[in-house]
């Protein structure tokens, strides 16, 4: 139990270090992110009402469907969702290995936060506040607590990587930090590939029991 607690409280430091030493680029994304969900939420506000009804009618055509005794192919979203998230981390791998890729990795930081404030708002505005809430924390809070922080986290692993070529352009420098980028993005998509899992059988049967409430 001991050794189990020291690795535990040395995975913890490890983290903190980490955060304390890139604190100006997690600030930096977590602003840029901010930005997004704020646009995605002023964007459901202004929608006009044709298209307001269209996602009420969506949702709504989604919950009845389950009520009705549909199941959701657990199979199908665990699929869907190791997909998308091995494709952002290889994305956002790629695309922070190079000096110009940041900007994108950035605006797919701000494009995250802009599905999200969209999602929950869109959410709120066709069910209300109690259920459109409970809606968002039984079928998607859990996997963005992954989701989110990795996400951010690969961000900053490009931003670093930036800038230390930039600080300092010898050949080995960079190979060394490209590796170092390479295996931090490899421990964020193994987190990512526990966020599907969580989405995959844990919030879909969350949801599914709350189904009732809708």
């Amino acid at each position: 139990m001991r050794v189990i607690h020291k690795k535990n409280s040395k995975i913890v430091d490890t983290i903190i270090h980490h955060i304390k030493d890139n604190l100006k680029a997690y600030f930096l994304v977590a602003v840029i992110l901010l930005i997004g969900i704020t646009l995605g939420v002023i964007f459901v506000n202004n929608l006009q009402e044709q298209q307001t009804q269209e996602v009420k009618n969506y949702v709504n055509e989604f919950v009845v469907a389950l009520k009705d005794g549909n199941s959701i192919d657990t199979g199908k979203l665990l699929h869907n969702s190791i997909k998308n998230n091995l494709i952002l981390a290889l994305i956002m791998w790629f695309v922070g290995s190079t000096v110009i890729g940041i900007p994108i990795v950035l605006g797919i930081v701000w494009y995250r936060g802009f599905c999200l404030g969209y999602t929950i708002s869109s959410l709120i505005a066709v069910m209300g506040m109690g259920k459109g809430c409970l809606f968002f924390v039984t079928s998607m809070l859990l996997q963005n607590l992954i989701l989110i922080p990795c996400t951010l986290a690969l961000a900053v692993s490009g931003i670093k990587l930036y800038k230390s070529i930039v600080k300092d352009k010898r050949k080995e420098n960079i190979k060394g930090e490209i590796i170092r980028h390479t295996l931090f993005s490899l421990m964020m998509l193994v987190l990512l590939m526990v966020a599907s899992l969580l989405e995959a059988y844990l919030s879909s049967n969350l949801f599914m029991l709350c189904i009732q409430f809708f």
